[in-house]
């Protein structure tokens, strides 16, 4: 189930119907108010929201999502208004997957869907991953630090693989964006650094593997 949270009636019918006639269920909303009701009786398995909306705003929905456990890995597409860099650096930043800019075209729309999702549920190879009391297991997509599981969005969880598969190598930013968001984000880097800070934070004493590397990027240590 795709949950869309869009107040504008012709774009939302439209959303639906066009899901809908690729194959998948889906559901829309004009509000967070009827979205967040019906996330409480049933998970979407992805959710494409809009940043501008009545009452509590995209980012607000987002950051609600990433804070709750039960939410916290749900991949979440952003719909902004065109050429506003601000607002697709500040839905990546607080922990958005991908995002679209208004006006898109129906079928570029299900692409990025059916490429978010793939990028969920393909998670089934054999890597597991150590560095000291960091754990992560990639086909059951889990992250514990001495034991404890350690809620990641999709993106953190991307990015701390990818940093765990390059274990030793010094990764500049604009590598990192390309390989763990897929395509080339034309914006700041200060994406990768304020995820790189969120893991820190949340891995807690194992966040002093993630070493930074003046004047190039990031370099995981530690790894077995």
């Amino acid at each position: 189930m795709i949950y869309l949270v869009e107040d504008d009636d012709n774009i939302r019918q439209l959303v639906i119907y066009t899901l809908q006639n690729t194959g998948f269920e889906a559901r829309g909303f004009s509000n967070g108010r009827d979205f967040w009701q019906a996330a409480a009786e049933t998970l979407p398995s992805l959710v494409l929201l809009d940043i501008m909306l009545p009452g509590e705003d995209g980012i607000a929905i987002l950051k609600r999502l990433r804070a709750s456990k039960a939410t916290a890995g749900l991949p979440v597409m952003m719909i902004t208004a065109k050429g506003t860099e601000y607002d697709k650096v500040l839905g990546l930043e607080t922990g958005a997957d991908d995002y679209l800019a208004k006006p898109f075209g129906m079928m570029e729309m299900a692409a990025r869907v059916k490429s978010l999702l793939r990028r969920t549920r393909l998670k089934t190879g054999e890597d597991e991953y150590r560095a000291g009391e960091l754990a992560i297991s990639v086909p059951r997509h889990t992250v514990t630090v001495n034991g404890a599981d350690v809620a990641l969005t999709l993106k953190e969880f991307d990015l701390l693989v990818h940093l765990m598969k390059n274990s030793g190598v010094v990764l500049s930013r604009d590598r990192i964006l390309q390989a763990v968001w897929n395509y080339d984000f034309e914006g700041e880097t200060r994406t990768v650094d304020t995820h790189i800070l969120t893991l820190r934070n949340k891995l807690g004493r194992c966040g002093k593997f993630i070493e930074t590397v003046r004047g190039v990027g990031y370099r995981m240590k530690g790894t077995a």
